[in-house]
């Protein structure tokens, strides 16, 4: 039997428990509290969250002139008036564009910081593509998280995101997300682990559909915080909270 467990713990050590204990604590509002007139990672959808005493999750990645904005899709075709790539507009224009027909516009990182206020915690989910240089998009993200003081955590399906925050912004709480797409063989199970030992997370969040999973479970037992997304149902959030330490919610799953 291949020793994951042995090289787990030398490659991708816990953290302390101090450190994280907080990620358990809440159920976080995927792109906020969103649904009808309040659009995903909008100002409103925040509010709205933060009302219900609910953690948030956001998603950021790069303007031209280098940025955090807060924005799901690569292209701003779907929820704005506006099309083309977010990165190939500056931060000024960006902030301009309204989402929907509301009253909210895309913004910056720095912006939901000062909304949040510590008050709740945030997961940000840091998109990351091949073909998109990755290091500036964490250098913006680290920058706008200068001297803030609540609860955060980033986190991304790229586990070169993940490495750079563990090589070089070592304070800020770093996770890596996780789906397994079917995937159960053991070339599967190996690549898991080879990601794991690249990115050295502090916790997981997996796909919910994927749960329980003998991967994510033995993490969770040496300490990593295991949340999971997206918890869209009654049945899903009882998954969650069985197989899970938090969850990562929107619509039903919210309410659950």
């Amino acid at each position: 039997m291949f020793p994951f467990d042995l090289l787990d713990r030398w490659r991708a050590p816990a953290p302390t428990p101090q450190r994280v204990a907080w990620l358990r604590e809440a159920t976080y509002a995927h792109r906020g509290f969103h649904g009808g007139a309040l659009i995903e990672n909008s100002p409103s959808a925040f509010a709205a969250a933060i009302e219900r005493g609910l953690g948030i999750e956001c998603d950021v990645q790069r303007s031209r002139d280098g940025q955090a904005m807060v924005f799901h899709d690569w292209d701003l075709d779907r929820l704005t008036a506006a099309t083309g790539p977010v990165k190939a507009r500056g931060s000024a224009e960006l902030q301009r564009i309204a989402l929907g027909d509301g009253p909210d516009t895309i913004p910056t990182l720095s912006q939901l910081l000062i909304q949040i206020g510590g008050r709740v915690p945030l997961l940000i989910e840091i998109k990351s593509k091949r073909a998109v240089r990755y290091a500036p998009v964490c250098l913006a993200v680290r920058n706008a998280l200068e001297g803030y003081r609540g609860p955060v955590a980033v986190m991304s399906f790229d586990p070169r995101v993940v490495r750079w925050f563990a090589d070089t912004a070592r304070h800020i709480v770093r996770g890596l997300v996780v789906t397994e797409e079917g995937h159960r063989t053991l070339t599967g199970r190996y690549r898991r682990h080879a990601l794991l030992w690249h990115a050295r997370p502090e916790f997981l969040a997996y796909d919910v559909r994927d749960l329980p999973a003998r991967f994510a479970s033995a993490q969770r037992a040496r300490g990593l915080p295991l949340l999971t997304w997206t918890v869209r149902s009654v049945e899903l959030a009882e998954i969650a909270r069985t197989h899970a330490d938090a969850a990562i919610a929107e619509g039903a799953g919210v309410r659950a």
